[in-house]
């Protein structure tokens, strides 16, 4: 009998119904690590109740100035909320290119997951929202 090789799993915060059974989807393996790495990264410092040094401060650094020296804080601040808060990950590459023309930071990360095969790379834009 094969062996389930799945290691992790968290709900789908998207809450996508199963069209089978209605039950909120589940995610696994990589896509749970990624969903919990963007839980920790747009959690700000003092929103989850009891825990108000949980997550990071990269919405308040939207609003700075876009240069290099912001993409240097934001890159220290990632590397600092995953190292604290997702014992899971390593992080074996971290790239913030600010993007002046549409005002915002393209960030690409490689990184790989304890327990599990080969480095994942995740990109993903941050720029404000209001």
């Amino acid at each position: 009998m094969p062996r389930n090789t799945r290691l992790f799993s968290d709900i789908d915060m998207n809450f996508t119904a199963n069209p089978v059974t209605g039950d909120i989807m589940k995610k696994i393996d990589y896509s749970s690590i990624s969903q919990s790495i963007q839980n920790i990264l747009l959690t700000n410092h003092y929103e989850k109740p009891f825990r108000p040094d949980f997550g990071s401060n990269i919405r308040k650094l939207l609003f700075e100035n876009i240069d290099l020296m912001t993409a240097s804080i934001l890159d220290q601040e990632i590397r600092n909320s995953i190292k604290n808060y997702e014992p899971r990950v390593l992080i074996e590459d971290l790239q913030i290119l600010p993007d002046y023309e549409n005002n915002w930071y393209t960030v690409n990360m490689t990184y790989s997951v304890v327990n599990l095969p080969g480095p994942v790379t995740i990109n993903f834009f941050l720029k404000r929202v209001r």
